[in-house]
Parts: C-alpha cells; structure tokens; sequence
C-alpha cells in the first residue's frame, strides 16, 4: 500500500489518489495485463518467464525473500526434512507451488497438496488442521503467524527452500511508467542511505549540501523533469510515506521479521540505489 501512495505522491502530489483493485494469485496477471490495474504491488517474484511470456516488466525488486515452510508446534516438527508423507497447505497459480514440488521431489520426500486459491481460506484450512504445513514466503508466514491469537503457538521451519525476488510489476513496453515506479523504490533506498527520513527532509533540503543528496531532492539536476513529474517529488514522496528503512519498520518489524538481505548495502544487505545524476 505504501508503494502505491508513493507513486500517487510522485504523480499527483496526492497520496489518496489511488484506486485499489482485490486480486488473486491466479487472476492478478490478468488485472494487469487487461489494464485494469496499473501496477501490481502485491508480493509477486520476479521470473524469466513471467517477464517475457506473461508481458511484463519488473522495475524494482523492494524486498528480497524466500520459501518457507510454517507448523504448529504441536506437530512436533523441526526441520521441513520431517514433512516426509505431510499434507502442504498452498496457493494455486504461484512459484510456491512448483518450489514446493521441486523441493520434495529433489529431497525425495513425499507429500499431498491442500490447493486453494484465496489467502484466507487458506490459512483457515492451515490452523483448522486440514494441512500440516502451510508453505509461502517467510515474510507471508510471519505475518500469517502474528495475526493468531496465540502466535507462539506456530513454528516457521528454517528451510528457506528458494529465492523469491519480490517487486512491483508493470505492462511491457510501457518504459516511462516503468521508470517512475523504479525510482520511486529508488527514492526510498537512497533516502534512508542518505540518512533523509520523513522526519528530516525539510531540514535536508534548506542545509544539506551533498551533491547526491541535492539532486535527490531536487535542488539540482532536474531528475524529476526526465520522469515526467515535478523536481520536488522525491521530497514528496519521503514526506508522505518516509525512506525504506521507516515503511520496513512501519510494517514488518511487528510481524517480527528482520532486515536480513533487505538491509542497505553498506550495512551487508542487497538494497542498494544506483545514483541520481
């Protein structure tokens, strides 16, 4: 949600200037691809496949993640290496669905797919017991996880079992669109390596005289007016939803999840802004 008020900040100078359509995992490259969205922010991984057969471009990668594999404790469990013979709880339509048969096949374990397409009626299968694991990103797990009455009543395995880069993705060949959603992620990882928070930035842009962060702010270089939108829409954008480092902490830290590969670069993370110039 944060990254659709950035862009309709980056536009519009007007976060509320965003309509907000439901989709699912299987019908949400439809939504796009029709035009009836625009952007799809949700938690998709970026493929080879997905960005030539399905049409589509991924101008950014906001958070970097990975399969896992959540049960309750009570299971008794504790590696994805005793789900030998397990019933797996997962979405249609997803990379986690052929990760999950990729890794039991490689692993030469057996299991039985719970297949069912709406999140929530899939974590309900998951806690009513009709699984015995429920299987997506860690940080989908975690936040599945924190939103039980009783959290620690629910174990996330520490199998990571893929790469699930995940991003905003738009229509191929729509490159203007696709470079604004790109560097407004890029305002969001430069800004909080330049130490220009939601709090600051006022502050930054009368007394801050490093060249990176001048131009950044559009004090110099008219970077704004190459994307189309107004030399004050990285300002805008940091002012209304705040740098990388305060959304994560808005959002994930509560569920419990940590910065990880989703850290800045400099303090050993993958989050890293090529240079506004």
């Amino acid at each position: 949600m944060e990254y659709c008020r950035a862009l309709a900040v980056a536009l519009f100078n007007d976060a509320s200037k965003v309509r907000y359509v439901p989709t699912t995992a299987q019908n949400r490259f439809t939504a796009l691809q029709s035009g009836e969205i625009d952007v799809l922010p949700r938690n998709t991984t970026a493929t080879l496949s997905r960005d030539t057969s399905l049409g589509l471009d991924f101008p950014a990668i906001n958070f970097y993640d990975g399969q896992g594999f959540m049960v309750k404790a009570s299971l008794g469990v504790k590696s994805a290496k005793e789900l030998d013979g397990a019933t797996v709880c997962v979405q249609p339509g997803t990379t986690t669905e052929q990760n999950l048969t990729d890794w039991f096949r490689a692993s030469n374990l057996k299991f039985t797919p719970v297949i069912i397409e709406r999140l929530e009626e899939l974590v309900s299968a998951y806690v009513a017991g009709r699984c015995d694991a429920y299987t997506t990103d860690v940080s989908g797990l975690a936040a599945t996880r924190s939103a039980q009455p009783n959290p620690g009543e629910h174990v996330i395995l520490p199998e990571v079992i893929s790469k699930e880069p995940l991003g905003p993705s738009v229509r191929h060949g729509d490159q203007r669109w696709a470079d604004l959603v790109r560097w407004t992620h890029n305002v969001l990882v430069a800004a909080e390596e330049l130490g220009i928070s939601s709090k600051n930035v006022d502050q930054a842009v009368a007394n801050d005289q490093r060249p990176e962060a001048q131009r950044l702010l559009g004090k110099t270089g008219g970077l704004g007016q190459m994307l189309g939108v107004s030399d004050a829409w990285a300002v805008n954008v940091i002012k209304a939803v705040g740098n990388y480092g305060e959304i994560f902490e808005k959002h994930l830290t509560p569920l419990g999840i940590q910065r990880g590969p989703n850290a800045q670069w400099t303090q050993g993370g993958l989050q890293y802004s090529p240079p506004f110039r």
